[in-house]
């Protein structure tokens, strides 16, 4: 019982500074954020710069009393939990050249796949949101979306 609880004690400990290095980063990664002084007094930089100063406190209070955690992924478990970010970072890779469709479809399709979703409904499934996505984001909200090579 007590190995249990210093391994769950070290996870939380393990999580709690990954969270923070995201925090760090995230906020310097907000807060040169450029943009024109008159569009909007605060800026586009209030946002993700007050995300991260959140999630940095958050972070020392849990470092100083980390709790109960679930135990490290291990085997398939771990191998799904680090294929989502390396999903999205190859996902924000190939964004200017595959475009926003391609993109979004990788994303879902990939990941749906990841937890257990046969390929036809990961495959339905990815197409749907990326076309969804486009529509709400081209024709509802107006925002340019990189079109890639395919459709560019």
């Amino acid at each position: 019982m007590y190995e249990n609880s210093v391994n769950s004690k070290r996870t939380g400990l393990i999580y709690a500074a990954c969270f923070l290095v995201l925090a760090v980063v995230y906020g310097i990664g907000g807060s040169r954020i450029d943009y024109a002084f008159a569009s909007d007094p605060l800026g586009p930089r209030v946002v993700p710069v007050m995300l991260a100063v959140i999630l940095g406190l958050l972070c020392f209070f849990y470092l100083r009393n980390p709790g109960e955690a679930e135990e490290f992924p291990r085997g398939a478990t771990l191998l799904r939990v680090l294929a989502v970010p390396l999903t999205l970072v190859v996902a924000v890779l190939m964004l200017e050249t595959a475009g926003f469709l391609l993109t979004v479809f990788f994303i879902v399709t990939v990941i749906a796949a990841l937890f257990g979703a046969p390929l036809k409904f990961a495959l339905a499934g990815g197409a749907v949101q990326a076309l969804l996505w486009w529509f709400v984001f081209s024709y509802l909200l107006e925002v340019y979306l990189p079109k890639g090579i395919v459709f560019g």
